[in-house]
């Protein structure tokens, strides 16, 4: 049987959902009675179908140039209704080709339109302190401590509310009412993101931000109030979307720090709301092993089927031609990844039901965990290469109850970072004999570079590839090679965090900013590719430097220069 990925050689489960979709997943548990091979989807609301014709209006106007970000046009707000808006939109003066002059489209954005980002205010952490008693005590260069103040003091700069107005009249804006204060990532990210919070959340518990640590909880768990799930970010345009649940994690490592069992009382009920989201329906997937064993494991699913508001033009204009990415089927691919962070919020669910006196929880979910970490084992495991792999559907029409036969072939045999994702799982890193095997493979792997791990080995010039390193991917592998028993695994952790460290340092030091991404080839080179210039702030990678400060330490007498 072919592989029915139709160009192996790209990164499935980064690239193709980063840059399309965004890890984008359908808002319904199960799909309606006539649903069609795509799945279902749910319209855009009359606002964001408007602002997509103003991008569209835009990029015709001002050019599809580095400078031209769409993203720009789908996060202003209305001063005005709709209607009106729209009305002295259309009766904008135009060529005989529709475009718009830059004189008239920049005074119609002046009088009709506030400016993206107006809708959130700063607003300074009720706990933020410049030097927090106890902060990273085992980082002895004075230089690395300097340095490691001034990116905790990045939290009181990244640190907004949402304006009143978004409250008092939501129709008017792209941005969705958070109660608590948030944390952005930075630059054109000017909305809290999903996944991004953990990793922010890693960081301010470093810096014993403990209470911005819960509200940004809070936000999350709202959002699953009102939409049954986190949503990919706080715009009402990704309302069709979610990203890799580590709601379950923020919690548990937020309870690890302060004990507070009111604060895992509240959240739990969210947290089994989130788990039944993407287990069931159309994310669930039953995968019938070579032993005739039935296993159930998860996928993502949009309930969308075009380009994401946020660069549908960019989408539509730079990859008409790029079918190496475009006749990708996300919902194709059961992730290695996912079903990585499924299983950590079983485990995880488990441990917060114990601390509450649960017992019925705790049970189901252990059980429910043992389950999983079977399938992954039986589905993606492949020994020969050491790794696990992201495993590839013949079928992906939601309204079939299927069981899929698993086939090897079918396992995809390209080396990503994400296939070392399960390190991070306790139940993998407890093992080690798994663990020693894994981490020969990685070190043979081609991805650990001179400034960290790569994400993928192909250099395809999209930012969720080579020679691109991301945050993220650094954190959770080196944690797991770090917990684990293995004293190599243990040193291996170690050399690719002092790496990531010098290259954030390095990096700092020459542009006096923290980066999105690093290009993994030199020390101190940020990273760049994709849809967008690259972008600062940033809050990943000020979450994970603090986190590998705290875990690692920094000795008086290690350099830390490149």
């Amino acid at each position: 049987m072919a592989n029915p990925n139709p160009n192996p050689n790209l990164n499935p489960n980064v690239i193709f959902i980063f840059l399309l979709i965004t890890m984008t997943v359908t808002t319904q548990a199960t799909p309606p009675p006539h649903c069609k091979d795509s799945g279902p989807t749910k319209p855009l609301i009359p606002l964001i179908s408007f602002l997509e014709k103003l991008q569209e209006t835009a990029l015709v106007t001002y050019g599809n140039n580095v400078g031209f970000d769409p993203k720009l046009y789908v996060d202003v707000s209305l001063k005005a209704d709709l209607r009106d808006t729209m009305e002295a939109f259309v009766g904008l003066p135009r060529s005989s080709n529709g475009s718009v002059s830059v004189g008239v489209l920049e005074e119609f954005m002046e009088k009709w339109l506030n400016e993206a980002g107006s809708d959130l205010v700063y607003v300074e952490p009720v706990d933020y302190l410049a030097v927090p008693k106890g902060f990273l005590e085992n980082v002895e260069n004075l230089d690395v401590r300097r340095w490691a103040l001034e990116v905790h003091s990045l939290w009181r700069n990244l640190s907004r509310k949402v304006d009143d107005g978004v409250k008092e009249n939501p129709e008017l804006h792209t941005l969705l009412p958070l109660p608590e204060t948030v944390i952005v990532p930075g630059a054109r990210f000017r909305e809290v993101y999903y996944w991004d919070s953990y990793w922010v959340i890693r960081g301010l518990l470093v810096s014993k931000m403990y209470e911005t640590a819960k509200g940004i909880v809070y936000n999350l768990i709202s959002m699953i109030d009102e939409y049954g799930f986190v949503l990919n970010g706080a715009r009402a345009y990704y309302s069709n979307r979610s990203q890799p649940p580590l709601l379950c994690a923020m919690v548990s490592d937020i309870y690890n720090r302060t004990g507070d069992l009111e604060f895992v009382k509240r959240s739990l009920p969210s947290l089994l709301k989130e788990y039944k989201f993407w287990n069931s329906g159309i994310h669930k997937v039953k995968i019938q092993d070579a032993r005739g064993h039935n296993h159930t494991l998860s996928r993502y699913y949009a309930m969308w089927n075009k380009p994401r508001p946020e660069s549908s033009t960019i989408v539509l204009c730079y990859y008409s031609n790029h079918s190496d990415l475009t006749t990708l089927s996300t919902t194709s691919i059961v992730p290695v990844d996912l079903n990585a962070y499924i299983l950590q919020m079983e485990l995880n669910i488990a441990t917060l039901a114990r601390t509450i006196g649960d017992k019925n929880i705790t049970d189901f979910f252990l059980k429910a965990s043992e389950a999983r970490q079977t399938a992954m084992n039986s589905v993606f495991w492949n020994a020969k290469q050491g790794q696990w792999l992201d495993y590839w559907l013949n079928s992906t029409n939601p309204c079939e109850e299927v069981v899929h036969k698993w086939d090897a072939q079918n396992q995809n045999q390209n080396i990503f970072a994400s296939n070392f994702i399960p390190l991070w799982i306790d139940s993998f890193n407890s093992d080690e004999v798994t663990v020693e095997t894994v981490t020969k493979s990685l070190g043979s792997s081609g991805l650990v570079c001179a400034a960290g791990i790569a994400t993928s080995l192909t250099n395809s010039g999209q930012q969720w590839d080579f020679p691109n390193g991301w945050a993220p991917l650094q954190h959770m592998i080196v944690e797991g090679l770090a917990r684990s028993s293995s004293e190599e695994a243990k040193s291996m952790a170690e050399d690719i965090a002092v790496r990531w460290i010098r290259t954030n340092y390095a990096a700092y030091k020459k542009t006096g900013t923290m980066h999105e991404k690093y290009d993994v080839r030199a020390c101190g080179e940020y990273g760049g590719g994709g849809e967008y210039i690259p972008q600062t702030g940033f809050g990943w990678s000020n979450g994970v430097v603090l986190a590998f400060l705290e875990e690692f330490g920094w000795p008086q007498d290690r350099e830390i220069d490149c």
